[in-house]
């Protein structure tokens, strides 16, 4: 189970992924909406991303930093990058999070770089498969993240020492 992270109490830097113009058609005319995605960190392991939609762009920014601040969650972190490799699924998209050496960087596309640079990875190997939609993309970064286990959590769940695990 996820335990709840008080959004407050971090010191948070957002970045807005999309901004998408909807049209709905009426007898009248039409009416413009618009669907803001936006990703919020701390820098430090702690990511989030939310949807706001309104008539106005700053009033869907703002409610989608209000929703992403209620949806963070804590990355396990390796010094500067992720402990092992996994895929992250949502939707029809998914992504590769790999593992990368000191000084490689953030190799990742634009929704999937949004994420990783606002949890606070240096050092990362991505490639996003399938779908590129981005709100799938980065819900499917973010379920990655949240499913990667450090020797710690490993070694607990297991009963044993970080030792025995790492071997």
């Amino acid at each position: 189970m996820l335990e709840k992270i008080d959004a407050n109490a971090l010191e948070l830097s957002e970045k807005v992924v999309t901004i998408n113009r909807v049209t709905k058609v009426v007898k009248g005319g039409r009416i413009f909406k618009f669907a803001a995605l936006v990703v919020v960190g701390d820098g430090a392991g702690h990511v989030g991303c939310g949807m706001g939609k309104a008539a106005e762009v700053p009033e869907a920014i703002r409610k989608g930093i209000e929703d992403a601040k209620k949806n963070i969650i804590k990355v396990s972190l390796d010094e500067s990058t992720v402990p092992h490799e996994t895929i992250g699924a949502f939707g029809a998209a998914r992504v590769l999070l790999k593992p990368a050496a000191p000084g490689t960087g953030v190799i990742a596309g634009g929704p999937v770089r949004a994420v990783l640079e606002l949890a606070g990875i240096k050092d990362i190997r991505t490639k996003s498969l399938r779908s590129n939609n981005p709100r799938n993309v980065v819900m499917a970064t973010i379920a990655g993240l949240a499913g990667m286990r450090d020797a710690a959590k490993v070694a607990s769940t297991r009963g044993r020492t970080v030792e025995e695990i790492i071997g």
